[in-house]
């Protein structure tokens, strides 16, 4: 199959200008193609296609054609992962989703900007997205499950290389390898009252008859839903954290809960209505702000951190174990991984502008200075990084790059294979397409024969 699908998801599905543009272009919608029990619709193809112009995709064939099969065969997956038994958990697609969030979010700047971005509010996002991740998930599996048996040879990784065009053979770009320690400034007691005081006067004004929505866009500090008057929209348990859905599914239409504390701060939170087991509720979000005399004793924390590393005190690993509070990377020596290929290097422009900035001038195996940075959740963190690796930028050859070019070698054998899947799965799925798309070049002729 085309990896058209890769590409979508390469940036992935929050940062997209359909998001906020396409959404305006009117789709007369239909359903144009059934996979099994799984529907194709008119809409699905028309944004995928928009999508990947944005992108600047192109391609010689007909790009509404090549996006139907692509999402044929994702519904064949998704089809055969029923038949299968293949499915998910509720807590991969949320780990999925927040490490793509936290992704976006440290590109973008900060969890505010992120929502600002997408104009709605990091628990909509969520929400609205929870689907297609859970889909692309089992789709995963079950792709996995169809090549699990596949090796290659390093005779067949040589021959690979060899048959790849001399003018046309892959430039490798400048690579990293980051490893990080993270400390959360702590937040002072008085302040953290503070807001629960607010807080508690904002459900006295609610109490006497003020409205909530109105307190929540004076107040609230969740940019996504405050314009909306703190408004989610209607979200599963699922789509909350879980302190969150505890309190508001437990809430009467109306009721006021008590003050909520979160990883993203505290809340109150007004149930609006229940719909089975789906709620749209809307919260005031107050967060603690830190104090100056924190961020310098983060700061200065850090920075005695980094000097024992450099002294050879104690090396990078062990502390990172004793003293960072990044849970993703405390036992793994600290090493990021990039959420966009699950391995630990990175791209230059796929570095965070906080990141990139300290690494600059340091060489390999170096300590940076103590800087500020945000995590996925908007919070403020203090980190020193160690430059870990770095590559130069070029041609791809077998003594530098033996194991990207098995892992293509390897790839190029499982798309042979799940070709043969396919044209095998088509005839015995139930598999209708509109008249209207029967005159596509696809590349397996069974979906209209």
């Amino acid at each position: 199959m085309r990896n058209i699908t890769g590409k979508i998801f390469t940036l992935f599905i929050f940062i997209t200008i359909y998001s906020n543009n396409f959404a305006q272009t009117k789709v007369v919608d239909q359903i144009i193609a059934v996979v099994g029990k799984n529907i194709i619709l008119e809409s699905d193809i028309e944004n995928q296609r928009l999508q990947l112009q944005s992108q600047g995709y192109y391609s010689s064939d007909d790009i509404k054609c090549e996006v139907f099969e692509d999402i044929l065969f994702q519904k064949l997956l998704l089809n055969q992962a029923v038949l299968d038994s293949i499915e998910v958990s509720d807590a991969e697609v949320k780990s999925d989703l927040d490490r793509r969030i936290q992704y976006f979010i440290s590109q973008i700047g900060s969890q505010e900007k992120f929502e600002e971005f997408y104009g709605k509010s990091l628990i909509e996002i969520k929400a609205e997205f929870a689907k297609v991740i859970k889909d692309q998930l089992i789709t995963q599996k079950m792709r996995q499950e169809i090549t699990k048996d596949l090796k290659i040879t390093p005779s067949e990784v040589r021959s690979f290389f060899k048959q790849l065009p001399k003018d046309s053979l892959p430039y490798i770009k400048t690579e990293v390898e980051i490893q990080q320690l993270c400390k959360y400034p702590k937040v002072e007691d008085t302040e953290i009252l503070r807001v629960k005081e607010q807080l508690r006067k904002f459900k006295e004004r609610v109490n006497n008859e003020n409205n909530f929505a109105t307190l929540s866009v004076l107040y609230s500090e969740d940019p996504g839903s405050a314009k909306n008057g703190g408004e989610l929209g209607f979200v599963g348990r699922g789509d909350l954290v879980p302190e969150f859905a505890a309190v508001a599914f437990n809430l009467k239409e109306g009721e006021v809960s008590r003050i909520v504390k979160t990883e993203y701060g505290y809340h109150i939170i007004q149930l609006i209505e229940r719909r089975g087991e789906r709620i749209n509720v809307r919260h005031i979000l107050l967060k603690p702000k830190i104090s100056s005399y924190e961020k310098i004793n983060a700061r200065h924390f850090l920075d005695s951190v980094a000097t024992l590393i450099r002294n050879d005190s104690i090396n990078l690993k062990n502390a990172v174990l004793k003293f960072s509070d990044d849970k993703e990377t405390v036992f793994n020596a600290g090493v990021i991984v990039n959420p966009q290929t699950n391995a630990t290097k990175f791209e230059l422009d796929q570095v965070d502008a906080a990141t990139s900035y300290a690494i600059k001038n340091i060489k390999v195996g170096e300590i940076s200075k103590p800087f500020e940075s945000a995590d996925s959740k908007g919070k403020l963190v203090y980190k020193i990084v160690r430059l870990k690796s770095k590559t130069k930028p070029h041609t791809a050859n077998m003594d530098d790059d033996y194991q990207k070019i098995q892992d293509s070698a390897l790839e190029k054998k499982k798309q042979e294979f799940i070709g043969s899947w396919i044209d095998k799965k088509q005839k015995s799925t139930f598999i209708k397409v509109e008249d209207s798309y029967k005159n596509c070049n696809f590349k397996h002729k069974g979906w209209i024969e």
